[in-house]
């Protein structure tokens, strides 16, 4: 190890690592294995209708036709899967379950780099092959720190807080690189999206009514009167541009930011559904903190039972810890082994701590800039190489953020209708989105809906661009069971409808009085057809009855 640059090492070695983020480490890494364990619990009700064989956008179907145009040797980097392998009904759902169970294993702290492993390719041949069911920032926000972490967690099979490897500042660094870059990279969005919206301040007046998933709290704070939807948008370009560079701040400054950002992400989470986007923001939130400030928080009786020998632990002054200075002990350990002279074991030990080292420094040397080439470029088109940028993509560990950077204007729903007769039509309901205007708007997060959040996106845009639209139509003309499990149930359960439609209305909150009177939380007027009505033929071809006019968008 004397062959490796001591900078090297302070970056990149655990041996000298950060040892007063132990704590921090732990509850990023439990809250990062629950949050794993949502995703893959909303798959396993899902993920046949989504990409089974005969779900809506069938895996099989786009491997081969990605097989076909790449061929297979660019096509499997180009769609990183497992699903290569087989993508039957089996495998999908061993897909979700072995996720889960390592999920869960991982929040349990059994063995958490065996099982970020194992999390990170089930969950990435998911996003692989997913296609438009995995276009959210929040798969690549879980993907890239899910790889992050396999540098930053303790390796062993009961680990405890990992005392003896402590996290590398590294690795620590890029998952805090990946905080800041999510707020900032959000407020950059915003201002160079040229939204009119988040300039004149009225960004927020319709927010908590337009989102995906709104929630019975968010009515109320909709309700709220302009001065405070205004001063949510000052406060929220502030926070974004300006309070997050805190983190390069000395640790004072980053414990104030820490109790910032939290309320602000609690807030969020209370008025909307954003999946587990916001539980995972404020999970990296954490890391933020150092093993002395957290525990000042616990009481005297349990500090040596949740971190064994905590004295030593906040005996490590931030500034010996910043100076790359080792704990008591351990120093003199090291330096009681130099000068003796190496056995071929031990030099074998030695040569193999280089090469692991120096794959770990070019690996996150590698996301380093790659992230850091995604913000340039959000603000200038300087000739970097794109190469490194362009390989990692396929794996979304060094991606770009920019959430809300343009307002949505108008809340509209697409809705499934059927009819046996082609006159009378009824509604297929949904389970999560907005249908019923009496029924108030509920809470799912961190539950991730997939169908009912790309019908949102959908509505916004034309039917041609959204192809899970029509497909979703012909797979209600036959009854398709894996297609109907998204929904809350099938009204045409003894035969399929002979024909199927999608419209789409117009939603809008009520007025305080208008829910005292009726007891209505939304209103709601059609406007008109959002997709083709298509029948089945008797010889089972599938033609169009009926055409939508010209969309909003077109």
């Amino acid at each position: 190890m004397d062959r490796v640059p001591s900078v090297i090492r302070w970056l990149f070695d655990s041996e000298h690592g950060a040892c007063d983020r132990l704590i921090p480490r732990w509850l990023f890494l439990r809250a990062l294995g629950c949050i794993y364990f949502s995703a893959f619990f909303s798959l396993v009700f899902q993920i046949h209708g989504l990409i089974g064989r005969d779900g809506i956008l069938p895996a099989n179907e786009y491997l081969q036709a990605v097989a076909h145009s790449l061929g297979y040797r660019r096509g499997i980097w180009f769609a990183p899967t497992l699903l290569w392998l087989s993508s039957s009904p089996h495998t999908l759902t061993v897909l979700c379950w072995v996720g889960m169970v390592a999920s869960l294993l991982l929040a349990l702290n059994a063995w958490p780099r065996a099982m970020l492993v194992i999390c990170f390719v089930c969950f990435l041949s998911f996003v692989s092959a997913a296609q438009d069911f995995s276009s959210y920032q929040s798969d690549g926000m879980l993907l890239e720190a899910g790889f992050i972490a396999l540098f930053f967690a303790p390796p062993g099979l009961r680990p405890g807080f990992g005392r003896a490897s402590p996290p590398s500042r590294a690795s620590l660094f890029l998952l805090q690189w990946e905080w800041f870059r999510i707020y900032f990279e959000s407020g950059v969005a915003k201002l160079l999206g040229g939204d009119p919206e988040w300039r004149h301040f009225t960004a927020m007046d319709e927010y908590y009514q337009n989102g995906p998933l709104p929630t019975w709290i968010g009515w109320y704070v909709q309700h709220l009167p302009h001065w405070f939807h205004a001063s949510t948008v000052y406060a929220t370009l502030a926070l974004e541009l300006g309070l997050v560079w805190m983190l390069f701040l000395p640790r004072r400054w980053r414990v104030v930011c820490f109790f910032i950002v939290t309320p602000w992400q609690l807030g969020i989470i209370l008025t909307a559904n954003y999946t587990f986007l916001n539980y995972f923001v404020l999970a990296l939130g954490f890391l933020l903190l150092d093993d002395g400030f957290l525990l000042r928080l616990l009481p005297q009786q349990w500090k040596k039972s949740f971190v064994p020998g905590a004295t030593t632990v906040t005996e490590v002054s931030p500034a010996a810890n910043k100076s790359g200075e080792e704990p008591t002990g351990l120093g003199e350990a090291r330096r009681s082994e130099q000068g003796r002279p190496q056995s071929s074991n031990e030099g074998f030990r030695s040569g193999f701590k280089v090469v692991k080292l120096s794959l770990i420094s070019v690996t996150l040397g590698w996301i380093f800039y790659s992230s850091t080439a995604e913000l340039i470029w959000m603000f200038s088109t300087i000739p970097l190489p794109t190469t490194p940028v362009a390989v990692l993509e396929p794996f979304r560990i060094a991606n770009r953020y920019g959430l809300f950077g343009i307002m949505t204007r108008g809340r509209y729903e697409i809705e499934f209708q059927g009819s046996e007769d082609g006159k009378t039509w009824v509604a297929y309901p949904f389970r999560y989105k907005p249908q019923d205007p009496s029924k108030p708007p509920g809470f799912y997060a961190p539950y991730q809906p997939r169908f009912d959040w790309n019908l949102w996106f959908a509505s916004l845009g034309s039917w041609r661009n959204y192809p899970i639209v029509l497909r979703t139509e012909v797979r209600l003309l036959s009854n398709e069971n894996d297609v109907l499990t998204l929904l809350e149930k099938n009204p045409f359960p003894r035969e399929p409808p002979r024909e199927v439609r999608a419209v789409i209305w117009q939603y809008w909150f009520t007025t305080m009085s208008e829910k005292r009177a009726q007891g209505l939380w939304w209103r709601r007027q059609l406007v008109g057809l959002y997709a083709p009505t298509i029948e089945r033929e008797p010889d089972g071809t599938i033609r169009g009855v009926e055409w939508p006019t010209a969309s909003r968008s077109e």
